[in-house]
């Protein structure tokens, strides 16, 4: 389908009722967003197996950044995925990904563990899937920029011996829906079920005796954080040795106020976006609120990478998007529907499976660092294993880069403590000092 059809196609239905709907590519013809040919792999089939986390098909992935080795590939060889998951409705789903089978020995003892890989934000359009920034890292046309920065995360993982599982999540790289950006629920399913379809590839080292990690920062650190709380009762099979959390958005409506008027605006789009990718019936809501330019934003947006959006709409503001001038937190304060919605994706109700870390910059304004403390103290208060880590560093005056620095800065501890998890190390809880500190 080409990109003018797709976005007049996104255009129509969010002038119609905002559902934001991704149009199913016909059969004979290529996906193609913002002039990137997507890969006839991410089309899902008709139909999908019956059980979740079951494979659909795989192929081979080439790095764009591997080098030749002894026994293979350096730092390991990559196996692009689909497999089935469920969303929060309950239907199938079809979800991309790929696994990653290092070249390292795992030399801790025991079979060699397995992370699933959270991304942060990559944006809504197919060509910003995670698995295919694996095979191109930086892509930049006359029409779309994305960036694979979670590979940096990956590779170190693997330098390890770690067996490495990323998804794509809900819509995101497949051709048949849009993303429901930072939907808790499909969010943590499509990590669980990943899990599960690296353990039934075929010529992978993991098996269900392999220890289990899950590695998520921004909206990869809420998908690992909802993740851990569903396992329990969505995927009891998959037991976590350990979770790390980095700057989770727990609290949806708090991450609204925040974002509206920021250098990732666009990002408040996705989100509409996804929440009437979820439930259509927000749609009247939307339909009320939103004028012109907010619907053409809508559209635009659903198709577009970080890259795009922080060429397009940095510090937008969503006045500029409603029919009277109100910033959309206050319309979601006032929308008894919208409410309730973001309620339902608040994360910290309910305890997590297994020790969890979560850590988050004491001057990120993007993800609020009080909203992602609440989230400790809240898992504290249930009896959870939490180690809380604050990252100070200075005040850089952007909420992007406030927010993207402590990635950077954390990353290497927050590998070594899950390392740690892995290796069957205890995680002493830090709940007891968690008030008293920033």
């Amino acid at each position: 389908m080409p990109a003018s059809t797709r976005l007049l196609a996104a255009a129509v239905t969010a002038a119609a009722c905002l559902g934001a709907q991704a149009v199913p590519a016909a059969a004979a013809e290529p996906v193609v967003s913002r002039g990137v040919r997507i890969p006839e792999f991410y089309t899902p089939p008709a139909t999908l197996p019956a059980q979740n986390g079951a494979l659909v098909r795989s192929e081979p992935l080439p790095l764009a950044l591997s080098l030749p080795g002894l026994d293979g590939p350096l730092p390991g060889r990559a196996t692009r995925l689909m497999y089935r998951s469920t969303d929060a409705a309950g239907r199938p789903v079809a979800v991309t990904g790929a696994y990653l089978e290092p070249a390292a020995a795992w030399r801790s003892g025991g079979p060699r563990p397995l992370v699933a890989v959270a991304p942060g934000t990559m944006g809504q359009g197919d060509q910003c899937a995670a698995s295919l920034g694996l095979q191109h890292p930086l892509r930049i046309t006359a029409r779309t920029v994305s960036v694979g920065y979670e590979n940096l995360a990956v590779y170190r993982l693997l330098a390890r011996g770690i067996a490495v599982v990323i998804t794509d999540y809900g819509g995101l790289g497949t051709t048949d829906r849009l993303h429901t950006y930072v939907n808790r629920v499909d969010e943590a399913h499509a990590v669980l079920d990943a899990v599960r379809a690296a353990r039934s590839l075929r010529g992978a080292s993991v098996t269900a005796a392999s220890p289990v990690g899950l590695f998520g920062y921004s909206q990869g650190g809420g998908a690992t954080a909802a993740a851990a709380e569903l396992q329990p009762s969505y995927a009891p099979d998959v037991t976590l040795a350990g979770t790390y959390s980095g700057a989770p958005p727990a609290d949806l409506a708090a991450v609204t106020e925040a974002i509206d008027g920021s250098d990732l605006a666009g990002a408040l789009g996705w989100s509409v976006n996804g929440f009437l990718q979820s439930e259509p019936a927000l749609g009247e809501v939307a339909e009320r609120h939103l004028n012109t330019a907010g619907k053409a934003a809508l559209a635009d947006l659903s198709t577009m990478c970080v890259g795009d959006a922080l060429l397009a709409y940095n510090s937008a503001r969503s006045t500029a998007w409603t029919t009277d001038g109100r910033t959309i937190g206050e319309v979601v304060r006032d929308e008894p529907a919208l409410r309730a919605f973001l309620e339902e994706q608040r994360i910290g109700t309910m305890k997590p499976s297994g020790p969890v870390r979560v850590a988050t910059g004491v001057n990120d304004d993007l993800v609020p660092h009080d909203q992602s403390r609440e989230l400790a103290v809240a898992w504290c208060a249930k009896g959870a294993d939490v180690t809380y880590k604050p990252v100070v560093l200075p005040d850089l005056g952007r909420s992007l880069i406030n927010h993207f620095t402590p990635l950077l800065a954390d990353q290497g501890g927050a590998i070594s403590w899950l390392t740690d998890r892995l290796r069957g190390e205890p995680a002493p809880s830090a709940c007891a000092a968690l008030p008293s500190q920033p």
